[in-house]
C-alpha cells in the first residue's frame, strides 16, 4: 500500500508540473518594438463643439484602411487624420475618445508603465480594429461614421449622429472624477440611445458593441492569456486565439479546424464580456444581458526579433434591439471596465467580473485554484499592505502558509519516518504471505495499527502542497500588481529573473536556488519505500522540477525556495525528534493479537 500511495503522489506531482510547463509561456527573443505607449501627438483634448452643431447624417466614411495580409484577420484601423479627440482623465486613466464612431479610441493606465523604468503609461487598444464601444456591423453608425460632439466636460462626453434622417443615436460617456469614491476609477458609465425620428415603426438590426483589441504584452508573451471572456450568469467562457486558427496535426483526425476561421460567434446569455491579455482587460457589463459574443483575430505589426507572430484579438458583445415605434427609443447601457487585472478590484464590481482572472481554468479546476488562488491573492495583498514590498510579502506569506499547515506536515513527516523504519518488517510480511493476498493485506494493516503508522500519511504533504503551488502559479499569471516590481536582483517578479545570457541561454538564479533546496529536502526526507525505481524517481525530481520551472516567474520560484528552506528546517527537527524510535526487527511479524508477538524467521534457507 505504501508503494501505491508513493506512486500516486509522484504521478500527481509529475502531472501538475507538466501541466504548468505546457501551460506556461515560453520565452521568445527580445523584440525591439516598444509596447503600447502614449503617442505624445495624440494626447491633446479638443474644446467641446456647440450643442447646436448640425450632426452628421452618418453617411461619412473614414479613409481607406489597409487590407490585412490574411483575409481571416480583422483589418487594423488607421487613425483618421481629421479626427477630433476628446480627453477624459482621473488619477488612474486617461481616455481618448474619437468622433469617428463616437467611441473610446484608447485608454492609458497612469499607474502602469508601458516599459519598465520609463514614464509613458501602458495604453490599451492603442493598436485596434475598432474604438472601444464602437458599433460594429452597423452601416452608417460604425467606426467609419463621424459623430458630432454635443458636449464635453471634465467627466462627461456626449456624441450624436443621425442615420438617414430616421434614427438619432446619442452616445454618452461618464468617467469617475478624481477623488470620487462611489465607484471604481477604471470604470466608465456608457449609454447608447436610439430614437426614432419618424412617425413610422422602424426596426433596428442586431447591434455589436466592440470590446476593444487586446494584444501581446511583451517579448515573453505567447498569447496564452489572450482571449475573449464572457459570463452567462453561471459560468465563465473563454475563447482563445487558437480557436480561430486552423491546421495542426489533430485537424487530420477531425479535431479542430482544418482552415483558419475569419470569426467565431457564440450565442449565449451575456452578463458581461471582455477581451484581455495577461495583465489588462476591457470588460463591458450591460444593465440588460446581451445575446452573444463575436471574436476575431487581428494581425498586428510584427515585433522585431520576436520568434512568435504578433496576433491580437478583438471582440464584440451582441445585443438584440427592439422595433422602435414612432418617436420611440431604445438604449444599451452599462459599465465598461478598462484596467489592470487586479483580483481584489474586480471582485468588488458585483457581477463576477473577477472570473476574468481564469483561476479555475484547466488544471486549476482540478486542483481547486478557484478557491485557493483568490485566498492567496488576498493574503499576498494584505501582507503587502504592511511591508510595502512585493518580494517580502511573498516570503512572509509563504512562511505563514507553512505555519498554518505545520501540524499536518509534521504528522505526515513522522508517519513517513516510522514507515521507513517499518520497511524490514513489511518485507518479512510480504515474504511470508506472498501467495496469500488476503492474509497479506490483513497482516499489513495489523502491522500499521500495532506501530501506529498511517499508510496514507505520506500523501498528505503532497495533497497540501500541490493545490497551494498550482494556486499560486495560477494567481501569479494574471496579477498585474507584480508587473515590473523588483526584488533583490530580479527586475520583475512577474517574469524570469534573468541576470545574464550564456551562449544565448538565460541564467535564472531563483529557479536554481529552488532546485538546490529541493535537492536537500529530498535528501532529508525519509523514503517510505525500498523500491529502487521509486527511489530513483525521487532523486531525479529536484532536477526535473528545476527544468520545468526554470522560465516561470521569479515570484513563483521565490515562493518555492522559501517553502523549501522552511521544509528543510522542519525536517531536521522531525529527524532529530524521531531518531530514538525503536527499529522493528525484520525477523518477526505481527501475530494478529496486536501485541507484536515475534514469529520465526521466514527467510528461506540458502541453497547449498
Amino acid at each position: 500500500m505504501d508503494k501505491k500511495n508513493t506512486t500516486i503522489g509522484v504521478i500527481l506531482l509529475l502531472v501538475a508540473f507538466a501541466s504548468l510547463y505546457f501551460a506556461s509561456p515560453k520565452p521568445g527573443a527580445a523584440p525591439t518594438a516598444t509596447p503600447d505607449a502614449v503617442t505624445p501627438a495624440s494626447t491633446a483634448a479638443v474644446e467641446g463643439q456647440p450643442a447646436g452643431t448640425t450632426p452628421p447624417t452618418g453617411t461619412l466614411s473614414a479613409p481607406a484602411l489597409p487590407a490585412p495580409t490574411n483575409s481571416t484577420f480583422a483589418a487594423l484601423a488607421n487613425d483618421n487624420a481629421d479626427a477630433s479627440i476628446t480627453t477624459l482623465a482621473n488619477d488612474y486613466v486617461e481616455l481618448r475618445l474619437t468622433d469617428f464612431g463616437g467611441a473610446i479610441r484608447d485608454v492609458a493606465f497612469k499607474k502602469y508603465a508601458a516599459i519598465q523604468g520609463q514614464p509613458e503609461p501602458f495604453v490599451f487598444n492603442h493598436l485596434h480594429a475598432s474604438p472601444i464601444l464602437a458599433l460594429d456591423d452597423f452601416p452608417g453608425l460604425d467606426r467609419s461614421a463621424r459623430y458630432a460632439l454635443v458636449s464635453a466636460t471634465s467627466t462627461e462626453v456626449v456624441y450624436r449622429a443621425v442615420l438617414e434622417n430616421r434614427i438619432e443615436v446619442t452616445r454618452r460617456y461618464v468617467l469617475r472624477a478624481p477623488g470620487d469614491t462611489t465607484g471604481d476609477p477604471y470604470r466608465i458609465r456608457h449609454e447608447t440611445t436610439f430614437r426614432n425620428l419618424t412617425d413610422q415603426t422602424t426596426p433596428l438590426p442586431r447591434a455589436a458593441v466592440n470590446l476593444g483589441t487586446a494584444n501581446l504584452i511583451d517579448r515573453n508573451d505567447t498569447g496564452q492569456y489572450l482571449n475573449l471572456a464572457s459570463y452567462d450568469g453561471e459560468d465563465a467562457h473563454f475563447t482563445d486565439r487558437g480557436a480561430l486558427q486552423g491546421g495542426g496535426f489533430l485537424s487530420g483526425f477531425g479535431i479542430g479546424n482544418k482552415a483558419d476561421l475569419p470569426s467565431l460567434e457564440l450565442t449565449q446569455k451575456t452578463v458581461w464580456a471582455g477581451v484581455k491579455n495577461q495583465f489588462f482587460a476591457s470588460i463591458f457589463t450591460p444593465e440588460k444581458p446581451g445575446v452573444g459574443v463575436l471574436v476575431r483575430r487581428i494581425e498586428l505589426p510584427a515585433l522585431a526579433g520576436s520568434s512568435y507572430p504578433s496576433i491580437g484579438l478583438t471582440g464584440a458583445a451582441r445585443f438584440d434591439l427592439p422595433v422602435l415605434p414612432a418617436a420611440g427609443s431604445a438604449s444599451i447601457t452599462g459599465e465598461l471596465y478598462v484596467g489592470p487585472k487586479e483580483y481584489t478590484r474586480l471582485d468588488k464590481l458585483g457581477n463576477r467580473e473577477d472570473l476574468v482572472m481564469q483561476f479555475s481554468r484547466g488544471m486549476g479546476k482540478i486542483f481547486l485554484s478557484g478557491i485557493v488562488s483568490p485566498a492567496l491573492n488576498k493574503l499576498m495583498k494584505w501582507t503587502y499592505g504592511f511591508v510595502h514590498n512585493w518580494g517580502i510579502a511573498i516570503i512572509l506569506m509563504t512562511i505563514l502558509l507553512k505555519v498554518i499547515s505545520l501540524p499536518f506536515t509534521l504528522a505526515a513527516s513522522k508517519s513517513a519516518k516510522r514507515m521507513q523504519k517499518l520497511q524490514p518488517l513489511m518485507q518479512a510480511v510480504r515474504e511470508k504471505y506472498k501467495d496469500q493476498p488476503q492474509k497479506l493485506n490483513q497482516a499489513t494493516m495489523e502491522l500499521f495499527k500495532e506501530h501506529k503508522v498511517n499508510p496514507a500519511g505520506g500523501c498528505i504533504p503532497i495533497l497540501i502542497t500541490i493545490p497551494l503551488f498550482i494556486g499560486f502559479f495560477t494567481m501569479l499569471q494574471g496579477t498585474a500588481e507584480l508587473r515590473f516590481q523588483s526584488f533583490l536582483w530580479a527586475h520583475d517578479l512577474s517574469a524570469p529573473d534573468t541576470v545574464a545570457r550564456i551562449f544565448g541561454l538565460p541564467l535564472n538564479i531563483m529557479p536554481l536556488l529552488m532546485g538546490v533546496t529541493m535537492f536537500f529536502q529530498m535528501k532529508l526526507t525519509p523514503s517510505p519505500t525500498t523500491d529502487n525505481m521509486q527511489a530513483k524517481i525521487f532523486k531525479f525530481m529536484p532536477f526535473f522540477f528545476t527544468a520545468i520551472c526554470y522560465n516561470f516567474s521569479c515570484a513563483l520560484a521565490l515562493y518555492s525556495t522559501i517553502n523549501g528552506l522552511f521544509t528543510i528546517g522542519q525536517q531536521l527537527v522531525v529527524n532529530k525528534y524521531t531518531k530514538t524510535d525503536p527499529v522493528p526487527t525484520p525477523l518477526g511479524v505481527p501475530s494478529g493479537t496486536g501485541k507484536g508477538k515475534k514469529l520465526k524467521n521466514v527467510t528461506p534457507p540458502k541453497k547449498k
